[in-house]
């Protein structure tokens, strides 16, 4: 079978593996289409922490599949899926209180361990999710949209909130409509014209071009000088985290999503004065990935207007350098086998 293998930083191989060996409560999974993350972005450019090389890249992903056994699910050969690429160990404090996305030894597919990138893969029957009759297009969007509505299942939130989310990129897009299906009034802060186009496309209550326009006076023009109920931070860097402080009301809450790399110095009094709730964000779990297929699959949500192209399996150092070297046009990008 074809293989995508990162062999190491900025060198990208299609080449020819073994087929999978299926254990005990696992299926054989047919690759459709995965989709390529943020994080496997950094490990193509050697720039995630977490990767070894040689190293399967992809954890967004769907797939047919071709060998299962008798299980609870209803599962069977032919079916298109999805699945939770999230490995926890089960045995540390947090997966015992059944926080299993705050893994302490967490290993996300692509990553820690290889990723969806094969044109068959095995997978513990426990992680694959029924599509519900989606298309594998739509499948492969999934696990991303995840990770912004996951986010957002953080606080509650009320019709009446207004929502700040800073970045717009493809999880920062998925946070909006998270919020959005909530109910909530919300507003995108950017520096790139073109995502702030398709935030307003996913029904985003105002934009905000930070590149021309002063964040904090819109947004005390927006609120009336209040600052917003909720911040979203989902770009990761030290300013639009600061940002995210001095936007919030007080005792507004603060949503991280955005991983960043570099340090942020700040008087954390500012967070006792404004009595603000912060909350932190990772991975997700079922649940989120089994209403998601639901909400996908109802058309209240059309997640292929997120899909700026579609590479296939041997171009896909291709589809890798398109986004190393993404100026903002493209936000998501399908490789399929």
């Amino acid at each position: 079978m074809k293989t995508v293998l990162i062999t190491e930083p900025y060198k990208i191989q299609v080449t020819e593996t073994g087929m999978p060996e299926i254990k005990e409560g696992e299926a054989l999974l047919r690759i459709k289409y995965c989709g390529i993350c943020g994080a496997d972005v950094s490990s193509y450019t050697g720039n995630q922490p977490f990767t070894t090389y040689p190293r399967i890249p992809g954890h967004e992903f769907s797939a047919e599949i071709v060998e299962i056994g008798t299980n609870k699910k209803g599962l069977k050969s032919g079916d298109f899926v999805t699945a939770n690429p999230y490995f926890n160990c089960g045995e540390c404090y947090s997966c015992k209180r059944g926080f299993v996305n705050c893994c302490t030894d967490n290993q996300t597919m692509g990553v820690q361990r290889d990723g969806s990138f094969s044109e068959y893969i095995a997978m513990p029957i426990e992680r694959i999710f029924s599509g519900k009759g989606l298309d594998a297009k739509q499948l492969a969007l999934i696990e991303p949209f995840s990770i912004g509505y996951h986010a957002l299942s953080r606080t509650q939130i009320k019709p009446t909130d207004k929502v700040l989310v800073i970045g717009s990129g493809p999880i920062g897009l998925f946070a909006l409509i998270s919020a959005k299906l909530r109910g909530a009034h919300v507003y995108v802060a950017d520096v790139l014209d073109g995502r702030l186009d398709m935030a307003r496309a996913y029904g985003a209550d105002g934009v905000i071009n930070t590149r021309t326009k002063d964040l904090q006076t819109e947004v005390k023009e927006i609120t009336d000088g209040n600052g917003f109920d909720v911040c979203v931070e989902a770009c990761g860097l030290p300013a639009t985290f600061l940002a995210s402080i001095e936007a919030a009301a007080f005792a507004g809450t603060i949503i991280l999503i955005g991983n960043g790399k570099q340090e942020t110095g700040f008087n954390h009094s500012i967070l006792l004065k404004k009595e603000l709730n912060v909350f932190g964000s990772r991975n997700a779990y079922s649940y989120d990935f089994t209403n998601l297929i639901d909400i996908v699959a109802s058309g209240r949500v059309d997640v292929m207007k997120m899909v700026s192209d579609i590479y296939p399996i041997d171009k896909a150092d291709e589809a890798f350098k398109a986004l190393t070297s993404n100026t903002g046009n493209l936000m998501k990008i399908l490789v399929e086998f």
